[in-house]
């Protein structure tokens, strides 16, 4: 991929083709000594990446409260669950799901508007919706790990950023079935 459309002029006076990546990577290589008397400008040295832990910024801490306060919300909460096509461990008609990015998606819904609101953009709104009543601590802690595949729990998923989604990783779903578990090797102790 060349700039300035890959023609052989490449930049002004330079009649040379030149590639993005040749301007990426001298962004990484350290400064060129200043010539002809000029001084480079100096930008303060940045603080290693690994030195800052993300605990040190108030807002991601302040969203791990938020989303900590929430989930603990969803656990104490019964939602809806429609039902869906096939056979699940919950139910003869299973639990409806929706597969994302090789992960699978329990359907939750807060009330029934929200679930209206769900059927009414998939246009499927004049069908009646099956669906039972499950406390959110059930579905994370039961409902998930009886996927058989990684699993997660979307809530309100047609109300946009008003929604929630409960990813399989650690202190979400029982840690077993979490995606970022450590993986040992058999018979090897962590």
């Amino acid at each position: 991929m060349f700039e300035y459309g890959g023609k052989a002029s490449g930049p002004p006076g330079n009649g040379v083709p030149r590639s993005r990546l040749e301007d990426y990577a001298e962004m990484t290589a350290p400064p060129r000594e200043p010539s002809e008397g000029r001084a480079a400008p100096t930008a303060p040295e940045p603080e290693p990446v690994a030195a800052r832990a993300p605990a040190d910024y108030p807002e991601v801490e302040a969203r791990r409260r938020w989303f900590a306060d929430l989930l603990e919300e969803f656990r104490q909460t019964a939602v809806l669950v429609p039902l869906g096509d096939g056979p699940g461990p919950d139910s003869e008609r299973g639990l409806l799901t929706a597969d994302l990015g090789g992960v699978r998606f329990i359907l939750a819904f807060s009330d029934e508007q929200a679930l209206s609101r769900y059927a009414l953009a998939r246009g499927e709104y004049h069908r009646e919706w099956a669906y039972q009543t499950i406390l959110g601590a059930r579905l994370l802690d039961v409902a998930v790990p009886a996927a058989g595949v990684p699993c997660g729990v979307a809530l309100d998923c047609a109300d946009g950023p008003d929604g929630a989604v409960f990813p399989p990783v650690s202190g979400v779903v029982p840690d077993e079935v979490a995606v970022d578990r450590e993986r040992g090797v058999p018979g090897e102790r962590r």
